[in-house]
């Protein structure tokens, strides 16, 4: 196998005497969608925080493209090249697409006013690779669908060389034609060699969008299974009963 763009080896954390992760190991490689599966509590959101920078490890570490990483806050996350998505966007509902894009990292001119016209034209190269019916160029994105909501969130990371993208929930309040948008966006991003970590509890959406997918129960990893060796149910099973497909 290829090097993995990023291994978690081993991760552990605690809160107030609770094993929220208990030793825990995942991996991701280039241009794959692993699913992070679990109830609420499994443990799946926190332990991509540690990955995120959001939280630190009382245990394991984190290699990225196999080298060790020293991830203490979200900027050294940036720094290897992983962003987050998280579902709320942290999104500037009055704003354009293109602000939203370079919020906080605005482009200016030589005289150092901010140049309007320069980030619209890098929106509208950035969006028509990853969503070409992207129109609404200046309308605020409070006025955008979910989906394209999404396509801005995501085109924002992309546009900073994201390698790694954390996605919490990405089509928990889509409609089926904004969630096939989504599906199109993660297989654009997949196109181009970028490794998703999917956080969800959907089972049918961890089928579709995802080639492997790592259970998670208590704190602990049930496994990790491809999704074209397993059905729905043995996800499902997975996830409830805590065992692997096939085990007694």
């Amino acid at each position: 196998m290829s090097t993995p763009l990023v291994e978690m080896r081993d991760m552990s954390i605690a809160f107030g005497g609770i094993k929220a992760v208990d030793h825990v190991t995942v991996d991701l490689h280039p241009g794959e969608v692993v699913g992070l599966l679990g109830h609420n509590g499994a443990g799946k959101s926190t332990l991509i925080k540690m990955l995120s920078g959001a939280y630190q490890p009382d245990g394991g570490e984190i290699f990225v493209n196999g080298e060790k990483a020293i991830i203490n806050n979200p900027r050294d996350a940036r720094t290897y090249n992983i962003e987050t998505i998280y579902q709320t966007l942290a999104l500037a509902d009055n704003l354009d697409a293109a602000s939203n894009l370079f919020l906080g990292r605005e482009l200016v001119t030589p005289t150092g006013l901010v140049d309007d016209a320069r980030m619209e034209a890098e929106c509208r190269k950035i969006m028509g690779r990853l969503n070409p019916n992207f129109q609404k160029f200046s309308a605020p994105v409070s006025a955008l669908s979910g989906g394209q909501r999404q396509s801005v969130a995501i085109a924002r990371a992309v546009y900073f060389n994201a390698r790694i993208l954390i996605m919490d929930e990405p089509t928990a309040a889509l409609g089926p034609h904004e969630t096939q948008m989504v599906a199109e966006l993660i297989q654009q991003l997949k196109a181009e060699g970028i490794g998703i970590f999917l956080i969800d509890h959907d089972v049918h959406q961890v089928m579709a969008l995802c080639d492997r997918a790592s259970v998670m129960k208590n704190g602990q990893l049930v496994g990790t299974v491809n999704t074209a060796d397993v059905t729905d149910d043995d996800l499902l099973s997975m996830i409830i009963l805590g065992k692997m497909p096939g085990s007694s």
